[in-house]
């Protein structure tokens, strides 16, 4: 799906008080920016942020970091927080295949919501549940791995099943017509349409 271009979304998103600018600075130590020891929970490709915003504003005893590597979808986000106050939410415009730059052994979860599916073989190493990106994943978790995914296409959730066995993941629930509490826009949309939401939550310890 083509994303459509916001004139000045790099501006319009730096000057929101949740936007990290420099990420890599607080690697290893993302609890001093937080000021707690509250769990830490990602979600990679936040898009327009309704998912991790209605996290974050539930459970305010966790710390949640919004990553998007497009900013254009991020003016939403920052336009939708600017009446709020929520001193456990952060956002990150950044690149997930370098997610080891900026993450060290302390993050609890990551949430993966409809993501790209990257359904051509050449590009198999692109999606966000290959060998490739677990083996990144497993590098930033604090102790227990722990991932929850969510997608509409029914290939990237049969391929990312497989490879998270493969990969010493333990599935803990999978859930092919699912309803979640905490919705994206995209999720809201395609339910509205009667599209299945595949839903898979493993760990690994």
């Amino acid at each position: 799906m083509r994303l459509k271009h916001i004139k000045n979304a790099d501006i319009i998103i730096s000057n929101s008080k949740y936007l990290i600018k420099n990420p890599e600075l607080y690697k290893g130590k993302w609890k001093t920016l937080f000021n707690n020891k509250n769990d830490i929970e990602i979600e990679i490709g936040m898009g327009k942020g309704k998912f991790i915003i209605s996290k974050a504003i539930n459970n305010p005893n966790i710390n949640y970091i919004g990553i998007e590597k497009y900013d254009s979808p991020l003016v939403t986000a920052v336009r939708n927080l600017e009446e709020l106050t929520l001193p456990n939410l952060k956002l990150i415009c950044f690149d997930a295949s370098n997610i080891n730059d900026i993450f060290d052994k302390e993050i609890s979860k990551i949430y993966l919501n409809f993501s790209d599916p990257w359904p051509k073989k050449r590009h198999t190493k692109r999606r966000l549940t290959s060998p490739n990106f677990l083996e990144k994943y497993d590098k930033i978790f604090k102790n227990q791995k722990d991932i929850e995914m969510k997608t509409d296409n029914d290939l990237l959730y049969e391929y990312s099943c497989t490879s998270f066995s493969e990969n010493g993941y333990e599935i803990i629930k999978t859930d092919t017509n699912y309803l979640d509490e905490y919705r994206t826009e995209y999720e809201d949309k395609f339910i509205s349409l009667g599209k299945n939401i595949n839903y898979v939550h493993v760990v690994k310890k």
